[in-house]
């Protein structure tokens, strides 16, 4: 690819981010602006604020990669996101606008009165939005690598300041605006260069099956390993080999590779001659985070199915940036509307990564040996057109990258701000909330700079394993059901959502890498979810006399419309103004007013009750 145009398109989606942000923030006053953009941002706007920050790395370049790498049983991945939404649609939405909470703790500490739950609460909220935005940084780093050569480190810095920068400044009001426009961005940015990619697909006789047999070089092309891998073949293959094979120095050496597996080490050159099949790579553990978990979908196919199709579903109610947008409605009818908004918004969007996967198997197989699968949405106009024409696409496809990258991240770094500011720091205030934004981004980016990642749709799918073991049953139950308790609560989240966690802690040390253990820990949603719901529903039942005293009035004001609302708590604020007014004010006030209501009655009252 030509930096000489991909540098300057990333240079002014950052220019364009920072400039929305700060109108933004010229509108941005008061601390409800900066927490829930004093809770008026419309339909419209929020749906596309919502799919902005929703449509992550994962997004979009996560789940082409992984549709190359591992064919169509990975489109689960864009239904499990969309339909994510349905569920939300369901079962969250209005009742947790109408909830009147700023943060997912704050919705914990409403609803059972607890200070233990709101920081169980809180913990897993930042838990899970490190969990998130480290892939973000991974991803940031891989693409400026592709595009310049850069370090990997650089991408995720320039996003980590840019975000902390414009989260910092204007807050919820201002990343809302940026939010809405990168949606549209990256939206574009995938839209045009597929239509061109779909016409020099149809026009250079490639085959139309790109999943029909297994994959194939198109032309003669020399791979660079860059880590250490075992190469799987099931029949021989010669193949041009410079470097070190099965512990043998080769130097440009034609070398016939039996069928079996031969270790790769790093630094070595191959060069597959046209027509040549892609062989597969096998990456376990090398000292840093499992780079794949494609053995484990190999070996037990159908359990991981169902373990992502489950923690895509669910969990997508319980990701911090996506639940603290509803705050941000100002009824819960607006949320409804928000919610199909954006199934509808995220549902056009999602038809174009998995054409970039197919079509990347066609074009880039070796980015399944190299492991950079995930750039094959930025070098495929490159690839498949080149020239100027593939330049300009290009360009507009990494800056289209980027705007994911800084979307979720923002959004990531806002609902942790809110959690660290509400939750950690001694005090409250737009202040303090600027200082909860720089430790909201600096750990995890220090963490990206410390290890390598996983493929990056599959690290965003162990986060919402996470999600969906600890906010999907206390979001669920404490909306649904009268009877949880504030133990009940604790013991669900700790249970399921730390059960999770700790599998996903081992996935990604890489133990054990293949086997039946490796899937359970791979997809755990199965049986964490469940446990967690489980778990929540029998602590409850065991402890009945732990129920709130206001758990009544609080599921009413969840789930009654607000006009109904609104004119309850005015005639309790009359019956309480009645019950403190002394008794004589009350009968003189009473006296006052009697001829006049008499004499209305009797206006009101038919000809011949008068007479």
């Amino acid at each position: 690819m030509n930096s000489a145009y991909a540098v300057p398109a990333v240079a002014l989606v950052v220019v364009a981010t920072v400039l929305v942000g700060a109108f933004g923030l010229r509108i941005s006053r008061t601390t409800s602006d900066f927490y829930v953009a004093s809770r008026t941002v419309g339909p419209r706007l929020n749906a596309a604020a919502i799919s902005g920050e929703y449509l992550s790395a994962a997004s979009f370049l996560g789940i082409a990669g992984l549709v190359l790498v591992q064919g169509p049983d990975m489109l689960w991945y864009p239904v499990g996101y969309t339909a994510g939404y349905l569920v939300l649609l369901l079962f969250v939405a209005a009742p947790l606008r109408r909830s009147g909470a700023y943060t997912l703790p704050d919705f914990a500490e409403a609803r059972l009165a607890s200070h233990t739950v709101r920081r169980l609460a809180g913990t897993l909220v930042v838990g899970v939005g490190w969990l998130y935005l480290l892939p973000q940084l991974q991803g940031a780093g891989l693409t400026l690598t592709v595009l310049t050569g850069a370090p990997d480190s650089l991408g995720g810095l320039i996003v980590a300041v840019v975000v902390a920068a414009t989260v910092a400044a204007g807050g919820m009001r201002s990343i809302t605006f940026v939010q809405a426009f990168q949606y549209w961005l990256k939206l574009t940015a995938l839209l045009v260069p597929a239509l061109f990619l779909v016409l020099a697909w149809q026009g250079d006789g490639t085959p139309r099956h790109a999943f029909a047999e297994p994959a194939a070089f198109r032309e003669q092309r020399a791979v660079r390993v860059d880590d250490t891998l075992d190469l799987k073949l099931d029949h021989p293959l010669t193949v041009t080999v410079d470097g070190t094979v099965d512990g043998r120095r080769h130097a440009d050496t034609a070398l016939r590779l039996p069928a079996g597996t031969h270790r790769i080490e790093r630094g070595t050159r191959l060069t597959f001659a046209e027509g040549s099949p892609v062989p597969t790579a096998e990456r376990g553990s090398t000292g840093g985070m499992s780079t794949s978990l494609a053995a484990g979908r190999q070996e037990r196919p159908l359990y991981a199915t169902y373990g992502l199709i489950l923690a895509t579903f669910l969990g997508t109610m319980g990701l911090p940036h996506v639940v603290v947008r509803f705050y941000t409605s100002p009824h819960g009818v607006a949320a409804r509307r928000t919610t199909v908004a954006v199934l509808a918004l995220i549902g056009v969007f999602y038809l174009l990564p998995p054409l970039y996967g197919a079509l990347g198997r066609l074009y880039a197989p070796e980015l399944a040996l190299t492991g950079d699968a995930d750039a094959a949405v930025l070098l495929l106009p490159d690839r498949m057109i080149g020239g100027v024409g593939g330049d300009l696409l290009g360009a507009l496809v990494a800056g289209g990258a980027f705007a994911a990258f800084l979307s979720t991240a923002s959004g990531l770094t806002m609902a942790v701000a809110g959690v660290l500011t509400q939750d950690v720091l001694p005090t409250r205030g737009v202040r303090h909330f600027r200082l909860g934004t720089v430790l909201a981004m600096a750990v995890p980016l220090a963490a990206s700079l410390l290890v390598g990642g996983l493929p990056v749709a599959d690290a965003v799918g162990l986060a919402f394993a996470v999600s969906a073991s600890s906010f999907c049953p206390l979001l669920v139950l404490g909306i649904w059901w009268r009877r949880l308790t504030p133990p009940g609560a604790v013991a669900g989240m700790v249970v399921g959502g730390g059960s999770a966690f700790l599998a996903v802690a081992v996935t990604m040390a890489g133990l054990p890498a293949t086997g039946g253990l490796h899937a359970l820990l791979a997809w755990p949603a199965l049986w964490s979810v469940p446990l967690g719901f489980l778990t929540m529903i029998l602590v409850s039942l065991a402890t009945p006399g732990r129920v709130p005293a206001g758990t009544a009035a609080i599921l009413a004001r969840f789930h009654l419309p607000e006009e109904l609302r609104t004119e309850e708590l005015r005639t309790e604020e009359r019956k309480a103004s009645e019950e403190h007014r002394a008794p004589e004010e009350r009968g003189a006030s009473e006296e006052h007013r009697a001829p006049e209501e008499r004499r209305a009655s009797e206006e009101h009252r038919a000809p011949e009750a008068k007479a």
